[in-house]
């Protein structure tokens, strides 16, 4: 099997979808892969280091198939190539039209089902470990003060209070990171099941009154308008307890909830700081702006749009690896096996055939 990596040209980012280690263990297996010249700069990764792997710097389009972070352009792409990639398949369908238009056979990653043999394929968690991790460094550079308790001949500082809302993947790395840093920590999630992750990183699970269940593909139900409400008041009263507050909650292909509205906001004590991990779906705050970095109320609120993007060794380093670890179920033997009964090919495919344009 041929397989191509292209330079990612989306504004921002830097991550590459193939490391050398993963260029390496692809090569030993018989495969041939071309990376595009300086595909891995922004990652730290030379030429010279996929050339040491095995690879070959070319087109990377030239080949059977390409493995990528954002989807490239689909002009660079001829019928019968097979794509991988994050592809966003909920939110971007022209993108989507334009594949099948191709004649491209899509798998976005973040289609991979949530099922146990697929867990090494999990982009979404993966990249979501990382945006948990730097969104606390993030607070924590905003913040105009320590996170953890400092006894000093001055006297003692106390702890700084941190609130992650959301406790999956990325709230939960929220939660490890801020105790790590001495934070005094809390979380909160609408599904009760949570409670024992979030105490068992030594954080206090914070009780709102309102408990939801876990929905399909283990994210949250929405909740009804009246718990909703409820939610937000209870919020609104507790919110000024805390110096940082990290919001996680997001579903794929759905609009953010609203976690945080203005009027709480404008609750919280000056100088504190909100880390919104969903401000490029509308954000869990009201007053959110994805990509930028604003104050409000004398409240720093920070609306990141690509975190892993800014972490892009580890991020492609674990990128890497669901993408080869989609490749060999996508390939186990050395050559393509499209099976579309299998429960893991058929949900990760996007586009199939070719369509009218």
């Amino acid at each position: 099997m041929r397989v191509g990596v292209p330079k990612e040209t989306a504004p921002g980012e830097r991550r590459v979808a193939l490391v050398p280690d993963a260029v390496q263990k692809l090569f030993d297996k018989g495969h041939e892969v071309v990376v595009e010249s300086g595909a891995g700069a922004e990652a730290s990764f030379e030429d010279a280091d996929y050339e040491a792997a095995g690879a070959r710097v070319g087109d990377p389009f030239g080949v059977d198939l390409v493995v990528a972070v954002n989807r490239p352009d689909p002009d660079r792409l001829r019928e019968g190539q097979v794509l991988v990639g994050l592809l966003q398949p909920l939110t971007d369908s022209e993108a989507i039209e334009r594949l099948a238009a191709r004649g491209v056979t899509a798998f976005a990653l973040e289609s991979i089902p949530r099922i146990t043999r697929a867990q090494p394929m999990d982009a979404l968690s993966s990249q979501a470990t990382v945006a948990g991790y730097k969104a606390v460094l993030l607070a924590a550079e905003r913040l105009p003060r320590f996170l953890p308790m400092l006894t000093t001949a001055a006297g003692t500082i106390r702890p700084a209070k941190v609130l992650v809302l959301g406790a999956g993947v990325a709230g939960l790395q929220a939660i490890a990171t801020a105790r790590r840093l001495g934070a005094q920590t809390f979380g909160f999630d609408v599904r009760p099941v949570v409670r024992e992750q979030v105490e068992s990183l030594g954080a206090t699970f914070l009780d709102l009154g309102v408990v939801g269940e876990e929905g399909e593909g283990g994210y949250a139900r929405e909740l009804t308008p009246d718990e909703m409400a409820r939610q937000q008041e209870e919020l609104e009263r507790r919110l000024p307890e805390f110096d940082v507050v990290i919001t996680t909650a997001l579903v794929p292909g759905r609009p953010a909830p609203r976690l945080i509205p203005a009027s709480a906001v404008e609750a919280m004590q000056p100088g504190s700081v909100i880390v919104d991990l969903a401000a490029v779906a509308g954000g869990n705050c009201e007053l959110t702006q994805a990509g930028v970095d604003c104050v409000e109320h004398g409240v720093a609120i920070l609306g990141p749009a690509n975190l892993p993007a800014s972490m892009p060794v580890d991020a492609s380093r674990l990128y890497s690896r669901n993408v080869t670890a989609l490749l060999e179920h996508l390939a186990p033997d050395g050559q393509l096996e499209l099976d579309f009964e299998d429960e893991i090919t058929a949900a990760a495919c996007v586009t199939r055939e070719r369509v009218s344009a």
